[in-house]
């Protein structure tokens, strides 16, 4: 069974000029794939449109119809870092459908892992809010999607960009059926992700945060992932995993200040495999 990819050059309609989060970053995971020879034993998919419901699975109907607002007029900005172009709004619901599109295809058995390499980000995006670059939450819809569409009551989000996912982390803080797990640079963007952030009401317990000091190195994460995460893992036993896979904790990085190699990405993506 061949690994999933979900990617469509519509993703670099979200135009944001020379801003960190440009269509570069597609652009060249798509360069790499090919150039390493890699295509060959990948199933390359175009993605979905989502439907303007399953983003209300997450974000207020008076928040979407704002990100669409700013769309048809022109572009602006939702925050000071958060950019949208004409074309966002429309985009954004292509990076939501295309990772819909991906666990949809897991949950029908065709594939047992895949990636989908999508754009505007999302683990930023709050309820009420885009920020940090990103405008609808993509992983914290597709986990309301499983749960809703295919009643998968244990779902485990692994967030290992070098920011913290407040969004994600605010969506299901209340929810002891998604397990919400990041590892980050602290303190750091955007100020949230402190280890004594565990979750309430029923949700306690459920969001487990890992806050790091710059400098990590991939010793750390190895670390991290072995002594933490695969306990976490073998106790929660979750049907379906997802992961907010940010590669800023790489030391070539411009923004983030952590030390990961390449290897280092690699060793921990086995560990969750």
């Amino acid at each position: 069974m061949s690994f999933l990819l979900i990617y469509d050059d519509i993703y670099l309609n979200h135009e944001t000029g020379e801003h960190p989060e440009n269509k570069r970053r597609v652009l060249s995971i798509m360069g790499a794939l090919r150039r390493l020879g890699l295509m060959d034993s990948i199933e390359l998919r175009k993605p979905r449109k989502a439907e303007l419901k399953e983003i209300s699975y997450i974000h207020s109907e008076d928040y979407i119809e704002e990100v669409r607002r700013i769309c048809a007029s022109g572009g602006g900005y939702l925050d000071y870092d958060t950019s949208l172009s004409p074309q966002s709004f429309e985009v954004a619901l292509y990076s939501a459908g295309g990772l819909l599109m991906c666990v949809e295809e897991m949950m029908e058995e065709r594939f047992q892992r895949g990636m989908a390499v999508v754009r505007p980000p999302g683990h930023h995006a709050e309820i009420n809010a885009g920020m940090g670059f990103c405008i609808f939450n993509n992983v914290a819809i597709s986990a309301r999607h499983l749960q809703y569409r295919y009643g998968l009551r244990k779902i485990l989000i692994i967030d290992w960009d070098v920011h913290h996912g407040n969004g994600t982390q605010q969506a299901f803080y209340y929810d002891p059926n998604v397990l919400f797990f990041s590892l980050h640079q602290s303190p750091f963007y955007p100020g949230t992700g402190k280890a004594n952030e565990v979750g309430s009401g029923e949700g306690e317990g459920f969001t487990v945060n890992v806050p790091l000091p710059a400098g990590c190195t991939n010793s750390v994460y190895h670390l991290v992932f072995e002594e933490i995460l695969s306990p976490i893992f073998q106790e929660f036993s979750p049907e379906f995993v997802l992961i907010s896979a940010g590669f800023d904790a790489h030391f070539l990085d411009p923004i983030g200040g952590m030390n990961l190699t390449s290897d280092g990405f690699a060793q921990i993506s086995e560990i969750v495999r």
